[in-house]
Order: structure tokens, then sequence, then C-alpha cells
């Protein structure tokens, strides 16, 4: 089976069952080496005719995107489904999806180099705010103006008005969005939910590298959802026991929310308790109380632990890293950067008024954080597009930068990973001022970039 290509799309349309037994039959040698080298946006699956699918069928296609990927830079994915195969994909894959999911082809078609600069009316909604601002921000790159619901109630009343939009989309994903360890929630905290029996298994689970990371990006307040946890014994005691003196050493807190004894040894509570962990019943008890949150180090970003010396394999990649911000904060403010400076240093910031700031880490084959501080100008810019009215609301503003710098960091990834260097990232930590930032990058040398857009100075400093 051949794809037919039309406006930068290569399109495959099995038909039938696509299984395990017959999904092999619709592609050769010949087809995949065809594919592999085509000079097209993207490389889509059709699933309008085909009737039943299971996973083993879907990933004789995934592989194919394995191959396309490590030959071109072509987006890769599905499209032509309903909402139960939709469902289906992302319960197969879950946090494994890199490919793309487009409700039909002709919202895939919006993506493309064929499509740009038509200005469509587009309404967009997702229940992943990720996402949402990942298709807002690809689709005003291509000329088109977006118009976000922030909820289903929204979207549903908004979409009654297909008179005002050209295009609706929803049930669509984004591929390559990086990687969703935990939940960002107000007050820059990051929430982890455990369940069942914990024991020693609780500690191959546990992505500790990437909870050591959010530590170095500047996350003070970590948050385990424990309603539906049974009960513990003493290895995985003695793993969160390790993990708060961990933390300890960053001035950071770790709260267990809903957990219940009734099944494990009360001494258990004492001795973790005696480590720093907090205890709370409902999860509103922390974040409804701003001065809890201040308390408990959300607000907080001093740092103790040593710092790393930037090193030569984050400096060669530092072009990408630039491409990656640069890209993204052009698409939001329509404005050309222009370098003013750039030098090796401890990060400098002449003019503290009016800047709010994000970072985001990255770690696996290299790894390091990228910091960028925004004028006030800037962000409300981005926010402006990205939720589609103005606000003066601070807290909206920060939660939309850190969307922003989410897309920033999954961009980098993408890059990277074209050049064969594999990374995963943090959420974004962000940062009400810049002296808080400061904190957390207090004595650490990296490069710094002075870029402008339209006059107004923005900062671009990695780091370790």
């Amino acid at each position: 089976m051949k794809p037919v290509v039309k406006n930068s799309i290569a399109v495959f349309s099995p038909q039938g069952f696509l299984d395990g037994n017959s999904a092999g039959a619709f592609l050769c040698i010949e087809d995949i080496e065809a594919t592999v080298n085509l000079k097209v946006d993207m490389i889509l699956v059709s699933l309008k005719k085909v009737v039943f699918f299971n996973r083993n069928g879907l990933d004789t296609f995934i592989k194919l995107f394995y191959k396309i990927r490590k030959n071109n830079h072509a987006a890769v994915g599905f499209c032509d489904y309903d909402r139960k195969k939709y469902v289906a994909i992302k319960n197969f894959y879950q946090d494994e999806i890199y490919f793309s999911l487009f409700k039909t082809l002709d919202i895939a078609y919006l993506f493309s180099s064929s499509f740009k600069n038509q200005n469509k009316n587009i309404l967009i909604y997702s229940s992943d705010r990720s996402q949402r601002t990942a298709i807002a921000i690809e689709l005003h790159d291509n000329g088109h103006n977006t118009i976000i619901a922030q909820s289903l109630e929204e979207f549903d009343d908004k979409k009654e008005k297909t008179n005002l939009y050209d295009y609706i989309i929803d049930s669509t994903f984004l591929g390559q969005m990086g990687q969703k360890v935990a939940t960002r929630v107000t007050g820059n905290a990051i929430i982890y939910t455990i369940s069942m029996f914990l024991d020693v298994e609780i500690s191959n689970k546990f992505n500790i590298e990437y909870h050591n990371n959010s530590l170095n990006v500047g996350f003070r307040l970590f948050i385990f959802d424990a309603y539906k946890v049974i009960s513990m014994n003493i290895h995985a005691l003695n793993f969160f026991s390790r993990l708060a003196s961990s933390a300890a050493e960053y001035n950071a807190t770790i709260c267990f929310v809903g957990m219940k004894f009734d099944k494990a040894p009360e001494t258990f509570r004492d001795t973790l308790e005696d480590s720093g962990i907090l205890f709370y019943e409902q999860m509103d008890d922390i974040l409804q109380n701003k001065e809890l949150l201040k308390e408990l180090g959300a607000s907080s970003a001093s740092n103790v632990k040593n710092k790393r010396v930037l090193n030569k394999e984050n400096v060669t990649e530092l072009p990408k890293f630039i491409d990656a911000t640069v890209i993204t904060i052009e698409m939001m403010t329509n404005a050309k950067a222009i370098k003013e400076s750039a030098s090796v240093q401890k990060l400098i910031i002449n003019n503290k008024e009016g800047k709010i700031a994000s970072s985001i880490g990255y770690y696996g084959d290299i790894d390091g954080m990228v910091v960028l501080i925004f004028p006030s100008g800037i962000a409300k810019k981005a926010c402006e597009l990205l939720i589609g009215e103005n606000t003066d609301d601070l807290e909206m503003i920060l939660d939309t930068l850190a969307e922003l710098v989410n897309i920033v960091g999954g961009k980098i990834k993408t890059l990277l990973a074209d050049e064969g260097i594999s990374v995963n990232i943090t959420l974004p930590r962000t940062y009400h001022d810049v002296d808080s930032l400061l904190e957390v990058v207090e004595n650490r040398k990296g490069v710094q970039v002075d870029l402008s857009f339209n006059g107004d100075t923005f900062l671009f400093f990695l780091t370790r």
C-alpha cells in the first residue's frame, strides 16, 4: 500500500480490520523505504475505513513512524477517527504518545505548509491545557485566528454558533509535547498520585531523576495524593524518609494528603513526621490557603545545594535552545527577535521592574535548566492570545506563561531528538518576581543572551 500525497501530507488508508495478523499485509519493505524518503510535512494513517483495530495493528504503523522520525523531520500520526477510536488510541499508548492525532484530514491540513496565511477562524478545545496552548500556537504561526474554549461547557456553547468558525477542533493531539510525570498546580506545587499498597516497588515506579531535576529548577513543594493508599511497609517508609531528607537540602517540603494509617502502624506516621513530611486531610487545605502555600515553600526558591558548572555539551546545543525560544516568542508577539548580546556569566538583570520569569529543566543525555525573563508586556500579549482576552490577573498570566514555557521545552526536546539527543523535561516553574528567581540561580554561571522584541528586553539564561 502506497500513501496518497496531497497538500504536503502523505496519507495511508488501510481498510477493514487492523490487527496483528492483518497489519503486516498493508506495508511491504518497498512501501516503507519509499515513505521514509518522502519530502512532505506529515505522514498520516487514516482510520476512516478501518472497522476494527487493536494496539498490535497500530504498532505496525508506529514502527514506520520511528523510521520516519530517524530519517526526516515530518510529523507523523493518525487521522479520520471518531471519539471512540480517539479514546482507544489514548488508552493504548497513554503517556507514550509521541505521534499526533487529527480528528479529520482537513484539520491536519491546517497545520501543513500548504495552508499558511489563510486567516481561518478556528475554535479549539482540549481537556489538556498544554495541548490547547500548543494547537493554538501552531495554528497562529500558520496564519490563522484561534479561539480557545477554556472548558467543555464553553466549547459546547460556542460550537453551536457554527457560522462564526471555519473549523472546530477537538479530539486532536499534537505529539512531541514532552513528558508528563506530575501535575503543576497553583502555587508552584507538584502533585504525585500514589495508590494501593506501597512497598519496595515505589522506588522503582517513582521517577527520582525527574523529581531531582524539579528541585533543581526551583520547585519547593511536593504533594503526594494518597487518598487511595491502603497501607505501606518498611521499604516504602524508608523510601519516603530518604526523599524527605533529600528535599531538606533544598529547603523543600513534602506533604501527604488523605493518607490513612488504619492498616499501617501509627509509628510509621511518627517516623515520617520526624523526617519532615507533613500530613493534611484535604488537598484544598493546602492549595486554597495562599499563606500556607507560602509557608510551605511553594513561593520560595532558595537553593542551598552546590551548583554544577555549565559544560561543553550544553553550550554546543545552545543554538537549538535559542531557536526553540525565539520561534515560540515570535509566534506569540508577531515581532522579530534581535540579539543584543551574549556572554558566559552569572545572571544579571539590570531592571527588575515589570519582569516575571519562568524556568524549565531538562535531563537525559544532557541536563540543565533554561531560564526565561519576560517583560510584563510580552507575557500579557501571550496571555491574550491563549485565553482570548486581556487580563491583569497575575496568577492567570503566570499560568499562561507556564504553558508557553512548556511549549518551549517541547520544542527543545524535539530539536535535540532530531540530533539523536534524548532528554525529558520537567514542568515549568514560574516566579512572581525576579528576586525569587535569583534565589534559585544564585552563584550559577551560565550563558546569558539578551534579546529584544519590539524594544522590550527579553532575557534567556542557560545553566545547570
